[in-house]
């Protein structure tokens, strides 16, 4: 009975880009494997120097019905892609190498694209709480949220590859520009709270602000792909919503990013957005940024590891 009410669900292929997340990795293929069925996952390996390669390879090895793992250096986008590419979904969910999900994530996030070409969960930061505290940066297109992100986001397949996947331009933000090409061609955005995950926050103080300096180099590359957008950002909210130390020190870092992109971003200024409905540059981004928002090398071919 199970099995056939599995085989009226649409199969949703989950997709997780990792570098150097060894010590996160068994956590979250641990907490897929009990999701509802029917599903696949494919793990994108950007090159890591540790052991996480081998850790996926070993998971693909024992369930070779349920996991791949693939080598494919580049930039997010890149490795999100070549995921996709590899996929057999009807749906595409994404989660990220330093988080894990919720028993009901992937029923939750199927159920939603029911309705909706794309969805987003509730992400729960866990780590150091004053970390944890602090809120996204909210971006508004045609009423949605367009932030929402990629930890934590699932579309529907027909809509992610009419719309060429996610731009291998970007350093950081390049699940912003997805979700802001999906508002412009009349996609809607679900949420759902209960469409749980977990994120692990960054270790130390310093790897927190490199993340905020990366992401602030991201929202400059979008005004550079989109046009102002400033008018679209809740910006009273933006600021009155620095109530600590910490915050402040993330909205510096990130200041400090968007600056360093304007200054030093004038030989690769990224194109405007093309018409609604139009493929993105598909050259690989070798500036692209890692798992903890830092560069990446420039990308290489897929090497693939199945039994």
């Amino acid at each position: 009975m199970g099995s056939e009410t599995n085989l009226r669900r649409p199969l949703t292929s989950v997709v997780i880009t990792v570098r150097n997340e060894e010590r996160h990795l068994a956590r979250l293929l641990d907490s897929l494997l009990v999701q509802e069925g029917p599903f696949e996952v494919v793990v994108v390996d950007a090159e890591s120097r540790d052991r996480t390669f081998e850790i996926a390879a070993a998971y693909a090895a024992r369930y070779p019905d349920r996991i791949l793992a693939v080598r494919r250096s580049g930039s997010r986008g890149v490795g999100r892609n070549a995921g996709a590419e590899r996929a057999r979904g009807e749906y595409v969910a994404f989660i990220d190498g330093d988080c894990y999900a919720d028993p009901q994530w992937l029923g939750r996030m199927r159920a939603g694209l029911a309705t909706a070409q794309v969805v987003a969960g509730r992400t729960e930061n866990v780590g150091k709480p004053r970390y944890g505290q602090l809120e996204r940066v909210e971006l508004f297109q045609s009423g949605y949220d367009v932030t929402y992100p990629s930890c934590n986001l699932a579309y529907r397949r027909e809509l992610f590859q009419r719309l060429g996947g996610f731009d291998p331009r970007f350093v950081t933000a390049e699940d912003i520009d997805l979700n802001l090409r999906a508002v412009r061609v009349g996609a809607s955005i679900g949420y759902d709270p209960g469409a749980l995950v977990y994120h692990q926050m960054r270790a130390t103080f310093v790897r927190f602000l490199y993340q905020a300096f990366w992401n602030g180099y991201g929202r400059k590359q979008l005004t550079e792909k989109h046009g102002s957008l400033w008018g679209r950002y809740r910006v009273r909210r933006l600021i009155t919503g620095q109530r600590s130390v910490v915050a402040w020190a993330r909205l510096t870092a990130a200041f400090a990013g968007y600056a360093f992109r304007v200054l030093t971003g004038s030989d690769h200024r990224l194109t405007p957005a093309p018409a609604p409905g139009a493929r993105p540059p598909t050259r690989d981004g070798g500036t692209g940024g890692s798992e903890d928002g830092g560069p990446r090398p420039p990308s290489s071919p897929s090497v693939l590891r199945r039994p």
